[in-house]
This record gives structure tokens, C-alpha cells and sequence, in this order.
């Protein structure tokens, strides 16, 4: 398989009781359906991408909405998203070694080097349930 396909008009996340975002400031340029970290030097929300060590590989959540360095970001954290590509229902997906949009791939995908990232699971076709948990462990 390869990475999502990701289209950053279509992402919204799912309207009702369990998502946990939050607002913050991008500290790059950042699309809708990007995976981002919150960089601990200066909290902005960076790209992220599992072929680096922490803090990039630190997956912290994905962006709702898109803007430059400095402009302000809502990271969705928990819950259900669109995140505007199709998916395999029962997929677990993670963060990819893709550096920007489209860093997300099907757990199939985890190869030797990458930092585990698990993002979710794709409960339709269009539904991932975000349950982040990010080991920060290289794969063998």
C-alpha cells in the first residue's frame, strides 16, 4: 500500500460528544489532514513524520484547518475525523516517514527505521477514529 491520498478540503472532524482538540500556533506551513508534533522548544505545531527521532516522531495530533508559521491551528487530538482520503475499514493506520501532507499510511506499511506512530482506526471508509499512541520506538 502507500500513503493517504489527501484531499485538505474534504477533512472535518466528526460533530458530537468525544473529540478533544485544541488551538495553538502552526510553526511551518500546515494543511488540513497533516500530522503534526508540538515542538517543545517553542509549542508550535511542526509537520511530522516517523523516519526522524523525537520530536518529530512525536505524534501529537492532526490539523484541522491550514496556515503559514505564526498563524493559529486547531489540532484534532482524539476522536472521530474525515480525514479527507478513503480508507480500509478495520485498517490501523500510523504516521508515515512522509514529511508534510500525506503522512499517513496503513500499519502494513511500518518498515525498518520508522518510529511507531499509531494513528487510528478506520471505522468506515471516510471515519477514522484518531487514538493516538506514539511509542517513539524504532522498528527493527
Amino acid at each position: 500500500m502507500s500513503n493517504l491520498s489527501v484531499t485538505a478540503a474534504n477533512v472535518a472532524a466528526a460533530v458530537g460528544a468525544g473529540n478533544i482538540t485544541e488551538v495553538g500556533t502552526f510553526g511551518g506551513t500546515i494543511t488540513a489532514g497533516m500530522l503534526v508534533y508540538k515542538d517543545p522548544a517553542d509549542l508550535k505545531y511542526k509537520a511530522a513524520d516517523s523516519g526522524h527521532a523525537a520530536p518529530v516522531c512525536k505524534l501529537y495530533g492532526m490539523a484541522l484547518n491550514g496556515g503559514s508559521a505564526g498563524q493559529p491551528g486547531l489540532v484534532l487530538r482524539a476522536g472521530n475525523v474525515n480525514p479527507g482520503a478513503t480508507m480500509t475499514v478495520g485498517q490501523i493506520y500510523i504516521l508515515s516517514s512522509t514529511s508534510g501532507g500525506g503522512n499517513i499510511a496503513p500499519v502494513s506499511d511500518l518498515t525498518t527505521g520508522w518510529r511507531t506512530a499509531v494513528l487510528g482506526i478506520a471505522t468506515t471508509a471516510s471515519n477514522l477514529l484518531l487514538c493516538i499512541s506514539a511509542g517513539n520506538v524504532a522498528k527493527a
